[in-house]
């Protein structure tokens, strides 16, 4: 207190603290999000014209001054217009990780369920499936419903709404079925949805050398509370990708225990 009377510095309050690990929060998720696309390189190039304008004003270059404000006056809107894509990803992200949607009651509900039904979830058919698959390369990919609803997901394919069972599974998978191409959906012992569509992941950091199904099965889970577990096609390597990361070829037996953990 004493140090900040005499160098002029204002009083650093608690609430002052708080203020800015909110923000640093804030920042990292943001930055977290936008890390390996075009909005980091957007978001340089702001930077360097925010600097550029003070830098200007300081100087007291008033042509240079005048035109840097005046992008400055419509960043705003600029930005809003730009960031779309990712301002509703963030809102979605946000949306998944507090469920304001859903009452404390309703969460409650659902864990209740969840301990009930936990021992009588089988995994075996995704896992037996995925193995057949795996040996013979048939590309697959399953998405697994968590706490989020996939309404949107199910109604881009074929309602399916059957017992899941290994046989099944591979036949909706078969080269030559009207539904191999695209995602199945399912949560527990049961087969929601065939042929879905998902939303491909436009982060730039990913191996080029992923193909649509693993970019898809990312990019459903950076906006959706699911799991995904692809099948390649080329190599018969079996991985999942939550939140956002793949994590590649994974044994059958690897295969049941992530399933178990994330109580899918």
């Amino acid at each position: 207190m004493i140090l900040n009377s005499i160098i002029g510095l204002p009083e650093l309050r608690f609430v002052d603290v708080i203020d800015i690990l909110i923000v640093a929060v804030l920042i990292y998720y943001i930055y977290r999000m936008a890390r390996g696309t075009n909005v980091m390189l957007i978001f340089w190039a702001l930077l360097i014209l925010l600097i550029a304008w003070r830098v200007a004003d300081a100087l007291g270059m008033r042509l240079l001054g005048a035109i840097l404000s005046a992008v400055a006056s419509v960043g705003l809107i600029a930005l809003i217009i730009i960031f779309q894509p990712e301002i509703r990803k963030f809102l979605l992200f946000l949306g998944t990780k507090t469920q304001l949607d859903e009452s404390l009651w309703k969460r409650l509900q659902f864990w209740h369920r969840n301990i009930q039904n936990k021992n009588t979830v089988s995994y075996e058919p995704y896992v037996n499936a995925c193995m057949h698959m795996s040996q013979s390369k048939t590309g697959a990919l399953i998405v697994f419903k968590r706490q989020n609803e996939v309404e949107e997901l199910i109604n881009t394919g074929e309602r399916i709404d059957a017992l899941a069972s290994s046989a099944l599974i591979e036949a909706l998978f078969f080269k030559n079925s009207p539904l191999h191409d695209g995602a199945v959906i399912a949560h527990g012992n049961k087969l929601l949805a065939a042929r879905c569509i998902l939303p491909v992941t436009s982060r730039l950091d990913i191996d080029p050398n992923l193909g649509l199904r693993h970019r898809s099965a990312i990019g459903v889970t950076e906006q959706l509370d699911v799991l995904s577990v692809i099948v390649s096609e080329e190599t018969g390597a079996i991985s999942y990708a939550i939140g956002g990361q793949i994590h590649h070829d994974i044994s059958p037996v690897e295969l049941r225990q992530v399933l178990e953990k994330y109580e899918c």
